[in-house]
C-alpha cells in the first residue's frame, strides 16, 4: 500500500471520523496541519446538514470542502460548488406513506434548518436529534417550508434497514433511497450522493482514483469509496461496506481515520 501520491482524502462523519461522543479528536486536527502542508485536499462528506458539519470542525471550516446532505448540497468557503434539492411534485406518494407509519419520523432538511413534524414531536426526541440538526423549526405542514428540501431524513427508534428501507426502496430510481446508520433512511434527488459529490471534486481539481482515500462506515459511504483506490471501511462499518472497500481500518473509537493518515504522512515524508 502506497499513500505517498495521495492528493484527495474524504471522510465520512458519523461512525467514522468523530468517535462515539461525537467527537472530533486532537490528534486529526494535529494531522490536518500536516495535510495543509502537503496540499492535500480535505472533505468533509456526510449525511449531516452544512451547519452542523461545520460545528464539528469550527476550527478548519475555512480549508476544507463539505459535503452535506449524502451530497445534496457541496460548500467550499461558503460557496455553493453543487445542489441537488428534491423536486416537490413528486413527494405525494412519499407523504402518504410517511403519513400512515406512525413509527416513522421525518425530518425535512433545508440548507439553513430542518423541519420536524409537530406530531412527531416529544422532548425525547427532540434532545435526540439535536446532536445532528441543531437549527430546527417545527411544522405541521410540508407546504410550510418555503426552502428547497435537500434530503428527508427518516428516524426510527429500533431498526431502519428492517422497517423503513423496504417500504420506500420502491421510490428507486426516482429518489435515492439510503441506508444511512442504524436508526436512518435517507431520501434524496436521484443525482444526490456522495459518489456524483466526489466525482466532481475529483475532476474540477484533476485528481484520480489512484490519488483518493476515503473512509466510511455506512451504505450511504458505498458510492465514494468506489471512487478511491485508497477505500478504508471502518471496523465499526455495515458488512455491505467492507465488501466494498479495499482495505480496513480500526473503529471510529480507536483513531481509525487517524491511523491511517499518519501513516499516509510519514510515507510521504520519506
Amino acid at each position: 500500500m502506497n499513500l505517498s501520491q495521495i492528493k484527495l482524502v474524504v471522510t465520512d462523519m458519523d461512525g467514522t471520523l468523530l468517535n462515539s461522543n461525537h467527537e472530533v479528536s486532537d490528534l486529526f486536527y494535529k494531522l490536518f496541519k500536516e495535510l495543509k502542508k502537503h496540499n492535500i485536499l480535505f472533505v468533509a462528506a456526510s449525511g449531516r446538514p452544512i451547519y452542523s458539519i461545520i460545528e464539528k470542525l469550527i476550527p478548519i471550516k475555512n480549508d476544507i470542502i463539505m459535503v452535506a446532505e449524502n451530497g445534496g448540497i457541496v460548500i467550499r468557503n461558503q460557496e455553493d460548488l453543487l445542489t441537488n434539492p428534491i423536486k416537490k411534485d413528486g413527494l405525494i406518494k412519499v407523504e402518504s406513506l410517511i403519513n400512515s407509519n406512525n413509527n416513522i419520523h421525518p425530518i425535512y432538511c433545508t440548507k439553513s434548518k430542518a423541519y420536524f413534524r409537530q406530531n412527531s414531536i416529544s422532548n425525547s426526541f427532540i434532545k435526540s436529534l439535536t446532536e445532528y440538526y441543531p437549527k430546527f423549526s417545527i411544522i405541521n405542514s410540508l407546504d410550510t417550508i418555503k426552502e428547497e428540501i435537500l434530503k428527508i431524513a427518516l428516524y426510527h427508534s429500533e431498526d431502519s434497514e428492517k422497517y423503513v428501507y423496504p417500504i420506500f426502496k420502491q421510490f428507486e430510481p426516482e429518489y435515492n433511497i439510503k441506508i444511512s446508520g442504524k436508526h436512518w433512511v435517507d431520501i434524496s434527488d436521484s443525482k444526490a450522493n456522495k459518489g456524483n459529490a466526489i466525482k466532481l471534486i475529483q475532476k474540477t481539481n484533476n485528481i484520480s482514483h489512484q490519488e483518493t482515500l476515503v473512509f466510511g462506515d455506512y451504505n450511504n459511504d458505498i458510492d465514494m469509496l468506489k471512487l478511491a483506490k485508497y477505500s478504508f471501511a471502518m471496523e465499526n462499518a455495515h458488512p455491505n461496506v467492507k465488501e466494498v472497500a479495499n482495505f480496513n481500518t480500526k473503529s471510529n473509537d480507536n483513531f481509525g481515520v487517524e491511523i491511517i493518515l499518519e501513516k499516509m504522512i510519514k510515507a510521504m515524508s520519506i
